[in-house]
């Protein structure tokens, strides 16, 4: 498991260089106290491993830039990908606040040779945008969702894609969550495109970290969800991570069949394919404790596999 004592660490995503694998995580300090007060203090730390179990820390990949910037407020949820010329993308969430105090949320990238030392490009290159995505004129959320970019490239050599936590500009407000869909032909210009799954009165509020991936041979989709953001069909299930089948990684995504792969106690499962030997394993934050209150850290690897439809952890 990672962990830092004095820090709380909550949402990660991985790289895998081939000798190495590095671990990107958000945290905040516990000297907040309240660890809701975490999300507007996150930086992106950063840590290496050669076996996904122990790691160790190396230096922080981003922080906050001077306001006013898109990301003056705090740094969020990503993904890292390489260019074919070598260069290491990190694609991250920019948070900044509206005058009205709502939080909004664009997407910026920044680049690396090492994976350890990043240039920012400067501006975002997505944000939310009418007629698809809700922005903050709808009213209908305390925030303007377009966050938690997760890029991969196309399955036939077309560019990349990226999946991105959106709420559709319609819909009812607690099921309104979808998978926002960009288009890039070389990971610098970003082409917004329609979503990729449909709002739903048996879906979500918000799709949050999605990841799709082809395991043993089947694409599924991974996002998270607690019952508090979901439609009234959906509380109760204790869900926290939940997968969803695709016919493709580009979906469509039918997030009314989604089925929690993990319950509320685990949140923003991952995806790694190990090296060694193959086999795909989900790691996942601690989310809450016996006691309901916020834990933190990144669970040690585990393994997955499918029975039947539905891709399961496999227990021990």
């Amino acid at each position: 498991m990672f962990d830092l004592p004095g820090s709380w660490v909550w949402d990660f995503w991985f790289a895998d260089d081939g000798d190495r694998y590095h671990l990107f995580f958000l945290y905040a300090s516990r000297a907040l106290r309240d660890p809701d007060a975490r999300h507007y203090r996150a930086s992106i730390g950063h840590a290496v491993s050669t076996d996904l179990v122990e790691w160790t820390q190396v230096s922080d990949a981003l922080v906050r830039s001077d306001a006013p910037s898109f990301d003056d407020l705090a740094t969020w949820t990503g993904s890292v990908v390489r260019h074919p010329d070598g260069t290491w993308f990190l694609f991250y969430t920019g948070s900044s606040l509206a005058p009205d105090g709502k939080n909004v949320q664009r997407i910026g990238y920044a680049t690396s040779h090492d994976l350890e030392n990043w240039t920012k490009s400067g501006g975002p290159v997505l944000e939310a945008s009418g007629p698809w995505y809700e922005t903050l004129e709808s009213g209908a959320w305390h925030d303007e969702a377009f966050r938690d970019p997760w890029v991969f490239p196309d399955p036939d050599g077309d560019g990349w894609h990226m999946l991105i936590t959106a709420r559709a500009a319609h819909g009812p407000a607690d099921g309104r969550g979808v998978i926002g869909h960009a288009w890039s032909p070389d990971l610098r210009s970003w082409e917004l495109r329609e979503p990729l799954s449909m709002p739903s009165d048996d879906g979500f509020g918000q799709l949050e970290v999605a990841q799709v991936e082809v395991v043993d041979g089947r694409p599924v989709l991974l996002f998270s969800c607690l019952d508090e953001h979901a439609t009234e069909s959906r509380k109760g299930h204790a869900g926290g991570t939940w997968a969803v089948s695709a016919e493709s990684v580009l979906g469509p995504y039918d997030v009314a069949s989604a089925y929690p792969l993990t319950d509320e106690s685990l949140y923003v499962g991952r995806l790694l394919q190990r090296r060694s030997d193959g086999q795909w394993l989900l790691f996942a934050f601690r989310n809450v404790g016996e006691d309901g209150s916020f834990v933190g850290g990144v669970t040690d690897p585990m393994p997955v596999a499918w029975e039947g439809d539905r891709l399961v952890v496999q227990r021990g």
